[in-house]
């Protein structure tokens, strides 16, 4: 009886684990993913070491933070999508420019107020240097880094497939003190 009720046990106790084990593997592979943040290219909003989760299911929108897949690389990065399908993207003097009119970058207004008056944040750029149009194609995007002064991104490697990016950047979680929903 007394071996019976152990086994009964055992065999619970595993098939919980098991069950977790199982339920995380697919979530993970299916909707979210752990990524830890390498390099500086998104201070002041991540910083090398910090742990976000991906969702892979979003809806990719202007300005959201994305992890994709490097060009020519097996390596990921964390960028912002500035620029989407069928949009000519244009930097003048630090001041981003979306089909020809001005586009605020909140998300870059405690940085920008730092940077002296004479000095530019991001070098001028235009997506006429991308593509012959100017106009981003149908599935593809432009990433820049938050960082743009040290950012390897779009303005370097081109436009990037939507099938390259792997989820957009939901949480920060990583160090605790820092937990935050992106959204």
């Amino acid at each position: 009886m007394v071996n019976k009720k152990i086994k009964r046990e055992i065999l619970t106790y595993t098939s919980v684990i098991l069950g977790t084990v199982l339920f995380s593997v697919v979530v993970q592979h299916y909707w979210f993913q752990p990524y830890t943040v390498k390099g500086d290219s998104m201070k002041p909003i991540l910083h090398e070491g910090n742990r976000i989760i991906i969702n892979k299911h979003s809806k990719l929108e202007r300005f959201d933070i994305v992890v994709l897949q490097a060009p020519y690389s097996s390596d990921f990065l964390v960028k912002r999508i500035v620029g989407l399908p069928g949009e000519t993207v244009e930097y003048k003097d630090d001041v981003l420019y979306i089909n020809n009119k001005v586009k605020k970058e909140p998300h870059l207004h405690k940085y920008l107020s730092k940077v002296p008056a004479y000095e530019r944040f991001t070098e001028n750029f235009s997506t006429y240097e991308l593509s012959s149009d100017g106009t981003i194609p149908d599935g593809y995007v432009l990433v820049l880094g938050d960082n743009r002064r040290i950012s390897r991104d779009g303005r370097h490697f081109g436009l990037t497939p939507i099938s390259s990016i792997m989820g957009e950047v939901n949480m920060k979680y990583w160090p605790l003190k820092e937990m935050t929903f992106m959204h």
